[in-house]
């Protein structure tokens, strides 16, 4: 039987939105190893003197445990 999980995770970059999103799913596979998928809920830059100083994603991580 497996059993699907949701995390949530935020992570930011310097460089880019896909970056951020790298970042954030290599962090979740510490914590689970089986990742199947994430969804994108959010993307957010902080500006500053009119350039963008960092990438930010608000993510779903799904994992499996047990037999996939």
């Amino acid at each position: 039987m497996s059993v699907a999980k949701v995390i949530e995770v935020s992570a930011t970059s310097p460089t880019s939105f896909e970056d951020a999103i790298r970042q954030g799913l290599a962090s979740a596979r510490q914590d689970a190893a089986s990742v199947r998928g994430a969804w994108i809920k959010e993307q957010k830059v902080t500006v500053e003197d009119g350039r963008i100083q960092a990438y930010r994603v608000h993510m779903q991580v799904t994992f499996v445990e047990g037999n996939a």
